[in-house]
Parts: C-alpha cells; sequence; structure tokens
C-alpha cells in the first residue's frame, strides 16, 4: 500500500492514518509516496499522483486524500487504472490516472463507519476501506456501487505551470516529457531556459529545464534553488518558444 497525501511529514494526521489500517487488520508495509501534495490543490496533486503512479507495484493499493471539500458533497471513490486501486475524494485527484489508464474501473463507496469525522476521512472512512481492499476485498455492492467519472475536460493532458517544489528548490511543472521538444525554449517569469540531460552538463548557478525522474519537465539550478532564481512562489505560467538559434542553425 501507498499513502498519497497533503497532510505533511509533521503532525499527527499520517500517524493516525496507519493506525486506522493496522487496527482495519492491514499490516503489511506502507510506502510514504508523498506528505507533501500541493496542499488544498486537486488539480495540481492530480498530474504528480499521474506521473508516480507508473512506478508502484501492478497491484498496489493507494490510499490518496488532497481533500479540501472534506465532508462536502463530494463524493467518496474506488478507482482501479490499470490494476491498481486507488481509494479517496471524488474531487479531480484521480482525474489523470484515470485519463491516461488503458483499463478503467470507477465505484463510489457507500459504506460508512459508525464514527465518521466531518474533517478527517481520511482517516475514518478512506483508511478502512483501502486497508479492506488491500486484504483481498472487492468494490462490489452493497458498499460499493459503479459509477462514471466526472469527466474534468477543461483540464489538459499536460499543464504548462509550476506544481510543486522539492526539498532542493526544483520546480515540478505539469508538462511530461513528451509534451516539449529538446530545443524548445521554456520562459518563466521572464527567464528563459534551455534543456539539459542533467545538473553536472552546467556550470554551477546555472538555471535550465530537464525531463526528471518521472517523467514529468521540472525546472533546476546546478547547485542552488530554482524556486528562488527565478521568482517562484506558487503556481506560475510556463511558456512554450522554439529556440531560434537552433531553427536557424537547422535552415542554414
Amino acid at each position: 500500500m501507498f499513502l498519497f497525501t497533503d497532510y505533511g511529514v509533521t503532525g499527527p494526521y499520517v500517524g493516525q492514518v496507519k493506525a486506522a489500517l493496522l487496527a482495519q487488520g492491514f499490516a503489511g508495509p506502507v510506502i510514504d509516496l508523498m506528505a507533501d501534495a500541493p496542499a488544498f490543490d486537486p488539480k495540481a496533486s492530480a498530474y504528480l499522483l499521474a506521473a508516480l503512479l507508473p512506478r508502484m507495484p501492478a497491484d498496489a493499493v493507494g490510499l490518496c486524500v488532497v481533500d479540501p471539500g472534506v465532508g462536502g458533497d463530494r463524493a467518496a471513490l474506488v478507482v482501479k487504472a490499470d490494476g491498481r486501486l486507488l481509494v479517496g475524494p471524488d474531487n479531480g485527484l484521480f482525474e489523470l490516472a484515470a485519463r491516461r489508464a488503458a483499463t478503467l474501473g470507477i465505484w463510489r463507496i457507500e459504506w460508512q463507519p459508525d464514527e465518521l469525522s466531518a474533517t478527517f476521512h481520511g482517516r475514518d472512512l478512506f483508511a478502512p476501506v483501502a486497508a479492506d481492499l488491500a486484504q483481498g476485498r472487492r468494490p462490489q455492492t452493497p458498499w460499493c456501487s459503479p459509477t462514471q467519472r466526472i469527466d474534468r475536460g477543461d483540464w489538459p493532458n499536460d499543464w504548462a505551470v509550476t506544481i510543486y517544489v522539492d526539498g532542493f528548490g526544483n520546480v515540478m511543472t505539469g508538462l511530461r516529457g513528451e509534451a516539449v521538444a529538446g530545443d524548445d525554449v521554456l520562459v518563466v517569469n521572464g527567464h528563459r531556459l534551455t534543456a539539459a540531460r542533467t545538473f553536472s552538463d552546467l556550470p554551477p548557478g546555472q538555471p535550465f529545464w530537464y525531463v526528471n525522474s518521472v517523467g514529468l519537465v521540472e525546472l533546476a539550478v546546478n547547485g542552488g534553488r530554482a524556486d528562488q532564481c527565478l521568482g517562484i512562489a506558487g503556481r506560475a505560467v510556463v511558456e512554450r518558444q522554439k529556440n531560434q538559434d537552433a531553427s536557424d542553425a537547422a535552415s542554414a
């Protein structure tokens, strides 16, 4: 099983979720895939989850919670995407994973525990369901009912904005590597970045873009923090331009 949340690595939340898994009988390993997904932001988190998911075991169960609408009228879901079972809120968090899946099943969770906090469905609702699924229970009636995906067609397949800053100051975008050409220039906050294969290909202090280890376009600085160098504090638009020097050379 893996956890993908915006709960943070401090505080009581992840610990309570793991205790709920254990209380439901699941004693297997739990991978802390991500505890600092973009807070209150299911859309940005959806692009990260979709990028990370292919590297999870083919039969993994994911407890995935970025849920600013907790306690509201959004549904609770089980999504089966290419064999992996994802449990969490129906707020767009699973949109990109579902869209990119070759095989897909979606169920609405009808079951509710006897005690359900209005603000902590990750512990009280999603954790017990994930634990049951990880122990072989199938998503079927009456506790789950088949449903359709809410089509968020206005969400692009590749989102040209910054979505996450890691602890080193590297900035991930919602763009997959195949959405850009190697000679494209990316412009962020007035800064023009060309591509490199890796950090050491450039001198220290040099900003660049590259395709990171999960296939997303990432902005970086060799030996420095891209977020500070590029003035990124939150979401920034990433503009794609053709490298005029490369175009001139090709036409010469």
